[in-house]
């Protein structure tokens, strides 16, 4: 018998609510609810705290786009070490591969600033205009005073955390103080102003607007997530074997008595979910995994005192065949995240160990073309040179040049050179040999740069020498 090759899985995207019905989630609480509040208080101290934070007379992180630098806590970041970007956005894009490949979308639901922000801006909205049976009711009524005054604070309230975002963001190319001070002071630029509105106004309209839109049909992520899933990563599952038939029911009634599962179709689930789908219908592009249907959903059970856990964390193969943790916890071990952990633990210790090798100096070396050679005025051949030293510390350095590659070449008044602090320094340099040392044409020769105080730090650059 000839064994058939399984059928490919297909994912249904079942059709959602009117997009253009406004989505208003009802408040929740809960164990992810807790985690969602805590990573969002997480992500917005590291946000708005870091610019602020002081550092070797500067800010901790500070992208100085004008000087070229960028400053991460005691790491000094030149042009040249854009390799090191690279790196990051690989790990990031590993990391993100790597943990969708085992619980589906955790980025999504806890950490993406669309989510993180909306939840801002939905907090403002339930503070001032009430919950969401409120909201409906508010934005159902005909326009009065009252409607008026609370529309108008909560759009107040929610320009001002954009504005806020804004500077925030800018902050961290322009130093946070002199820009704050700019606004008294009349000094900011058109270019800070410009990128504050732009992203304050992407923060307002994101957040305050677009919200399960951006999710359902902008977000790049959204539409090709379902490449990295497989019927054993952790989603946001409804378990259909125990919760079908639905219907309501007495509470006091046992549902297997009338024919009923323990789903009392009760809508809750809908009522919270942040892009107003009903994850009873299955794995659907639009969920973002928060799991505050899970929180809505075993309140209920509590209350009917059923079993916890008809909508919960799980994997597909868990709920159809009725996995323990134990296996869904096995399963996990499978090629897929193993080849995404494997690049992620290679690249990552890779970068590590060039960060903390990487020598703070930086030499560049190049000939003055105004001419080869030139003849000195005691008969030796000489050869110009101009050098380029990067002190890429924090701390200012004496550096000094030694040169070898043929015989009795010397520096001709090639002292110690001083480079300040993550400063630049260049210097022109004369190198003389013996005339008829070597044969006439080019000859390799290696200048060494040396730091005074910590022989440690060097540097070797090669170069070319003529003779005639």
């Amino acid at each position: 018998m000839v064994k058939q090759s399984p059928e490919p899985r297909i994912i249904e995207i079942k059709p959602v609510a009117d997009p253009n019905v406004k989505v208003h989630p009802r408040t929740v609480s809960g164990l992810f609810n807790n985690w969602r509040v805590a990573f969002v208080w997480l992500t917005q101290i590291v946000f708005y705290g870091l610019c602020w934070l002081p550092w070797n007379g500067r800010q901790a992180v500070l992208f100085d786009l004008d000087t070229r630098r960028f400053y991460l806590f005691d790491l000094v970041l030149w042009p040249q070490d854009t390799i090191y970007l690279t790196w990051l956005l690989l790990l990031s894009a590993l990391a993100l591969f790597l943990f969708t490949a085992l619980a589906g979308r955790l980025w999504c639901g806890y950490s993406c600033p669309q989510t993180v922000y909306t939840e801002i801006f939905l907090w403002v909205e339930r503070w001032i205009e009430g919950d969401r049976p409120q909201r409906i009711k508010l934005d159902k009524a005909p326009n009065s005073p009252e409607k008026l005054r609370k529309k108008t604070l909560k759009h107040a309230i929610w320009l001002l955390i954009a504005l806020w975002t804004g500077i925030t963001f800018v902050g961290y190319f322009t130093p946070i103080r002199d820009l704050i001070g700019g606004f008294a002071s009349g000094g900011t630029g058109p270019w800070e102003i410009f990128w504050i509105l732009f992203y304050g106004a992407a923060t307002y309209g994101m957040a305050g607007f677009m919200r399960e839109h951006m999710c359902k049909y902008i977000c790049p992520y959204a539409q090709f997530q379902f490449v990295m899933f497989d019927r054993d990563t952790l989603i946001v599952a409804y378990d259909a074997q125990r919760g079908d038939p639905r219907g309501n029911r007495p509470k006091q009634a046992d549902p297997r008595a009338s024919g009923l599962g323990d789903c009392i179709d009760c809508g809750i689930c809908v009522q919270v979910c942040p892009t107003g789908i009903d994850i009873r219908d299955g794995l659907q592009l639009e969920c973002i995994g928060c799991a505050a249907c899970i929180d809505a959903c075993d309140q209920v059970m509590d209350k009917m005192k059923y079993p916890r856990g008809l909508i919960r964390y799980s994997t597909e193969n868990a709920v159809e065949q009725g996995f323990g943790r134990s296996e869904i916890v096995r399963r996990t071990l499978r090629l897929r995240p193993m080849l995404y952990l494997g690049a992620l633990l290679l690249i990552g210790g890779a970068g590590a160990w060039s960060l903390a090798t990487r020598m703070p100096l930086k030499v560049g070396i190049e000939k003055e073309r105004a001419a080869l050679y030139r003849e000195s005025d005691n008969g030796n051949i000489e050869n110009a040179f101009r050098m380029h030293l990067t002190n890429a510390s924090e701390q200012a350095r004496e550096f000094r040049i030694e040169v070898a590659g043929l015989p009795g070449i010397r520096l001709d008044g090639g002292g110690p050179v001083s480079v300040p602090a993550a400063g630049m320094q260049e210097i022109t340099l004369s190198v003389q040999a013996e005339a008829g040392s070597r044969a006439a044409g080019s000859h390799p020769i290696v200048f060494t740069v040396i730091d005074a105080a910590d022989p440690e730090i060097r540097v070797d650059q090669k170069a070319s020498f003529w003779l005639p």
